[in-house]
């Protein structure tokens, strides 16, 4: 049995209830599902071991149960994991104040930047296939960081801070 974390894009208690997409993951024969934090995180148990199939399997279950669905990126706690021994982070000179995100990528990226990319208090400092990693410091005009990965990496990613994704390993 393998262990996963799904991040769905878009995801806020406005939009979808946590209670409902445990169901509705344990509905697709998931099992040990948990949720954490009400921004789309999704821990389940599977059998499966293609991300392709089960990021497929988990739209379409959304979209047949709550007759809607959000873009899911799904990775192994076991990579997961790696990625946070590997400490990317720690190879670049962060602002105290700076935020650590980790943006996820449904797609390797076709055309990848020269990194590191700096502007504005965002530094978007390194990626690996699937994952890329920033810091940014908050600013007074709101979600900067989000706005230059968008434009710089596309729009089939999701991102979430350090501290969420080390939460999500956690469940």
């Amino acid at each position: 049995m393998n262990r996963y974390v799904a991040f769905l894009r878009g995801v806020s208690p406005q939009n979808a209830r946590m209670p409902d997409l445990k169901k509705c993951f344990e509905s697709a024969g998931f099992t040990d599902v948990r949720t954490v934090l009400t921004s789309g995180n999704v821990i389940f148990n599977s059998e499966q071991s293609s991300i392709d199939l089960l990021q497929r399997q988990i739209e379409e279950t959304m979209e047949s149960n709550l007759g809607w669905s959000f873009s899911t990126i799904v990775r192994s706690v076991q990579h997961i994991r790696q990625i946070l021994d590997a400490d990317p982070f720690s190879k670049f000179c962060i602002p105290d104040n700076a935020k650590k995100v980790i943006t996820f990528l449904r797609e390797p990226i076709a055309n990848e930047p020269k990194l590191p990319i700096v502007h504005d208090g965002v530094m978007i400092l390194c990626s690996s296939d699937h994952e890329v990693f920033t810091a940014y410091v908050p600013h007074p005009k709101g979600p900067l960081f989000m706005t230059m990965l968008e434009k710089t990496l596309g729009t089939n990613i999701t991102t979430r801070t350090l501290d969420t994704v080390r939460k999500c390993i956690s469940a």
